[in-house]
């Protein structure tokens, strides 16, 4: 199992939220890209970098900072937050970016979805669904999607999507554990599909549990920098 620490960026700085809300913003460092070079030094591999700035824009806001990284670092990067046109898709390609994580557009426009997929080819892109009592949930978590997870994911399935980021939106931030049962539906229903777990996790035994499930990845951010999982103990993983 991949593990991915996170960094979300607002207003150029390395910032988390709890459960989403952007009113209970606290941030831990004022240089992402410093982050992410202590995350390679410490023999990491993967990145999961995020611009909370273009997810509430509708467009990619955080280029500079994206730039900074993968000039600086090697690391895997998956990116997301406010990817919204072709030109964006092919200006972080081309950036290097590994994969791109799609969340709300791929519900409210689907057919332009499926158009990159094919296009581009599943494997630079990630179906990234915000889940609520396994309800999806868009528009900075606020807003349902009149979809069940399972169905949403079952629809891109289909149409050969190979990777899900699934965030359990009641566990995001608050470090009592990932929602395990979530995960365990998702790999039972899709066994085949490259799942990353994102929410809740606080511990080296959250991360065993995930691994058990087979799952693909673990997306950890707050419980590293809230101290509760040091970086020496994710590197003997």
């Amino acid at each position: 199992m991949k593990i991915i620490p996170a960094i979300d960026i607002i207003e150029g700085k390395c910032v988390r939220l709890t459960q989403g809300n952007f009113g209970q913003m606290k941030v831990y460092r004022e240089n992402p890209t410093e982050v992410a070079l202590e995350f390679q030094k410490a023999g990491l591999e993967y990145l999961h970098l995020v611009d909370l700035d273009g997810a509430k824009k509708g467009k990619v806001v955080n280029w500079k900072i994206l730039n900074d990284i993968q000039s600086k670092t090697a690391l895997t990067v998956d990116f997301g937050g406010g990817v919204n046109t072709d030109e964006e898709v092919t200006q972080l390609l081309e950036l290097g970016i590994d994969q791109i994580n799609i969340g709300s557009l791929a519900i409210k426009q689907p057919d332009t979805f499926l158009k990159w997929l094919h296009h581009y080819g599943p494997e630079n892109f990630i179906l990234s669904a915000d889940v609520k009592d396994e309800n999806v949930m868009i528009n900075g978590w606020l807003e349902p999607a009149r979809f069940r997870v399972l169905d949403l994911v079952d629809r891109f399935v289909k149409e050969g999507l190979l990777y899900l980021t699934c965030t359990d939106i009641g566990s995001d931030g608050m470090l009592k554990g990932p929602n395990l049962g979530l995960y365990r539906k998702l790999k039972d229903r899709f066994p085949s599909l490259n799942i990353n777990a994102s929410g809740g996790i606080s511990s080296i035994e959250d991360l065993k549990d995930l691994e058990y499930l087979q799952l693909h990845g673990a997306i950890i951010g707050k419980a590293i920098y809230e101290g509760m999982i040091n970086l020496a103990d994710l590197k003997k993983r």
